[in-house]
């Protein structure tokens, strides 16, 4: 007999897995990767600092490290990047991040994590994923 596993503890593991790799990740390299996939400007403005080079400063060898509010918010979208690229592909996780999203009150992602929603964003995330996008 075939053992099931719910679409909850896969979810949940998925989410696990996610925060791990984030968390294991120098913040240099994270934020290379971030603003990589989504630009600086949006990077920077999802950390919450009002530098639209912050993110760029961050990513340097020996550049400014990101205030604790700012890596917080870093690590956040990085795992949710990486939960919605490796679902959805990155063309869709760019979109999604930048979109009007109806289970955020039509926020962004990015404006939703720079006022520190998180479990709100990753429920939006986890929706798109599970295909229960429709707000």
């Amino acid at each position: 007999m075939a053992k099931t596993i719910s679409n909850s503890a896969v979810n949940q593991r998925t989410s696990n897995a996610a925060h791990q790799r984030a968390i294991r990740l120098d913040y240099r390299e994270m934020t290379r990767r971030l603003n990589g996939a989504l630009g600086g400007t949006l990077v920077a403005a999802l950390s919450g600092s009002k530098d639209t080079k912050a993110s760029h400063k961050w990513a340097k060898e020996n550049g400014p490290q990101p205030r604790p509010e700012a890596q917080r918010r870093l690590i956040f979208a990085y795992e949710q990047w990486q939960k919605v690229a490796e679902a959805e592909g990155e063309h869709v996780a760019r979109v999604w991040f930048i979109g009007a999203n109806p289970w955020l009150g039509y926020d962004t992602p990015v404006t939703a994590i720079r006022e520190d929603r998180f479990k709100d964003v990753s429920v939006a995330a986890q929706a798109l994923i599970d295909d229960t996008f429709s707000g």
